[in-house]
């Protein structure tokens, strides 16, 4: 069965900084491209960010290009989204997900996790 277990959201400041974690299992995590989104209060699921298998490879969203970078502990199923310089604007659950394929161009996947809240405010 396939798990993704997402863990480090919380309330920051604006500009501060949070890291967020997906633990995987039930799969081969190094078989796979991950994939970050989020969804906003009152909006649809926005793409975030990919990464390729072996970690070398990334892909932003131009709201989040500078700010934010994805990276992959393959040894240990684990994805990670360090978030920096946050806006009110990254308000949402942060959800990942496992694509359906190995290259860095995926948006599409077949599993997500139950998510994490980030909250920006002052």
């Amino acid at each position: 069965e396939v798990q993704l277990v997402e863990s480090g959201g919380g309330l920051v400041q604006p500009g501060g900084s949070l890291r967020l974690s997906c633990a995987a299992s039930g799969f081969t995590f190094s078989s796979y491209a991950m994939i970050w989104v989020r969804q906003a209060p009152g909006k649809g699921l926005e793409w975030v960010s990919t990464i390729n298998i072996g970690g070398v490879f990334t892909k932003y969203a131009d709201s989040v290009k500078g700010r934010f970078t994805i990276s992959r502990d393959n040894a240990k199923n684990t994805l990670y989204l360090q978030m920096n310089s946050l806006k009110p604007e990254d308000t949402a659950v942060y959800y990942c997900a496992k694509s359906l394929g190995g290259n860095s161009f995926q948006r599409n996947y077949d599993y997500r996790g139950q998510g994490t809240q980030v909250t920006v405010s002052s």
